[in-house]
């Protein structure tokens, strides 16, 4: 019998050796790839739970109770909303967010570059990120109680105004005396004019010119300050002195051994309404002019030497409370910052950095060309992480601002505590508080989370 060739294909034959057809994989065979979807909700229930009872429930709870009057008994509506942006309080409040939001991160972020970029050129690199990150392992609180100090406005107390004064008075040698007055009467050699002390009658090379000063507090009397002598030698001279002798007695401006001199006072010798020289007092109070030439002068003790010495700056009045807790903040977030940039410095390839070094670019354009636009998604991290922890803010507030400053300090977060729990007792207003707040952190919030997703991608 001959095969027909318009039949249906015989089946393949099976090739010694090879592999036996098995059955047919169907859905019940299929094996599953991890974990039984009742697993995964055994797992993931409990997180689930907490995720409802800590973050979805009082969030849906704050929006309602956000509606609602501080008793919670009388509907409002959007009263409350109305009045965050009414009140005046509030809209300082606002105001200062603000300024954190625009200053505070930009700050971090310039300062954790700087550092992270300085990290890699010098030897002890290790000490001096340890030393820079060192705030972040003290709370917040802590950082406010350390910085009250720091604030303090008595440079004896506070670090801030100690080294101002420090620098001041390195630069500036005169002290003050404030509230003393030359010594009054008609036998008095000096008179007080415009603030300053000046002598009545012209004087001359030769004759000693006596300056009696009464009023000087003991605090203002510097710790130098030696027994006042008459002045020795030629040319124009005199003595600027405490003219008081403690306990009593003493002849009333002339110069007794127990009275002190003044140090530090600028004295000018003045002609024809010019200065022609210019002295300052020695510890026991004598003064000398050197290269005058011949003449009458009047001395003149200027309204300078009777101002209170420079004290440093009101760090924790209204003007200066603000930056001053925003400085407070860089301080405990730079070290986080820099760790950050840091890292992300550390990813980026050499050969980029040497190749424009070697074409010759300056390294202040690789820095500005290359090293931070390869940083930039880093930088980005760090800049929204610092929006969310300034619109956060709370506990430096709190604890550094004194209760006189703190309306003109206060902030979105200090203020939702303050009206539903610190005495305001107004939970409607402060549930809508807590919602604004929430409102402003969105957004960051879906922005980074945007940027991992396409990071994983």
């Amino acid at each position: 019998m001959t095969e027909r060739l318009d039949g249906p294909a015989a089946p393949p034959a099976k090739i010694a050796g090879g592999p036996s057809a098995g059955p047919a994989e169907t859905p019940r065979t299929r094996r599953r790839l991890g974990p039984s979807p009742a697993v995964a909700i055994a797992f993931l229930l409990p997180a689930a739970l907490l995720l409802g009872v800590w973050v979805v429930y009082p969030i849906v709870y704050s929006i309602f109770r956000s509606l609602f009057d501080a008793s919670g008994s009388g509907f409002v509506g959007l009263g409350n909303y109305a009045t965050i942006f009414s009140d005046q309080g509030m809209l300082v409040t606002i105001r200062n967010n603000l300024i954190w939001v625009v200053v505070a991160p930009i700050v971090v972020t310039t300062i954790g570059l700087i550092f992270a970029v300085l990290t890699e050129r010098i030897k002890w690199a290790t000490a001096f990120k340890l030393i820079v990150f060192m705030p972040m392992a003290v709370s917040l609180m802590a950082a406010g109680v350390i910085f009250r100090l720091v604030y303090e406005e008595s440079p004896d107390k506070g670090l801030a105004n100690a080294v101002l004064t420090t620098v001041h008075d390195t630069f500036s040698s005169s002290k003050g005396y404030p509230e003393a007055r030359p010594r009054g009467g008609d036998d008095s050699p000096v008179t007080e004019q415009n603030g300053a002390v000046v002598t009545k009658e012209p004087a001359q090379a030769g004759r000693p010119v006596l300056i009696p000063i009464v009023g000087v507090k003991p605090q203002t009397m510097p710790s130098n300050a030696q027994p006042a002598r008459a002045p020795s030698g030629d040319g124009l001279a005199g003595t600027v002195w405490f003219d008081f002798t403690q306990g009593g007695g003493g002849q009333s401006g002339a110069v007794d051994p127990t009275e002190k001199g003044l140090p530090g006072i600028t004295v000018e010798a003045v002609q024809n309404g010019k200065v022609a020289g210019t002295a300052t007092t020695a510890d026991d109070g004598t003064f000398r002019f050197d290269g005058l030439p011949a003449g009458s002068y009047v001395v003149r003790l200027p309204e300078s030497n009777f101002q209170a010495s420079y004290g440093g700056l009101t760090w924790l009045g209204q003007t200066l409370i603000t930056p001053a807790i925003i400085g407070a903040f860089v301080w405990v977030w730079a070290g986080f910052a820099m760790v950050l940039i840091a890292a992300g410095l550390a990813a980026i390839p050499r050969d980029a950095l040497e190749a424009a070094r070697i074409d010759g670019a300056t390294e202040w354009q690789v820095f500005r060309r290359i090293t931070v636009p390869l940083l930039s998604p880093v930088l980005l991290v760090v800049f929204v992480t610092m929006i969310i922890n300034t619109l956060k803010v709370f506990d430096l507030v709190y604890i550094i601002a004194p209760a006189s400053v703190q309306p003109q300090s206060n902030v979105v977060a200090l203020e939702m505590w303050r009206v539903s729990f610190g005495g305001g007792n107004n939970q409607g207003l402060g549930s809508a508080l807590a919602v604004f707040l929430l409102i402003l952190v969105l957004p960051f919030m879906i922005m980074n989370i945007r940027r991992f997703r396409r990071e994983d991608t």
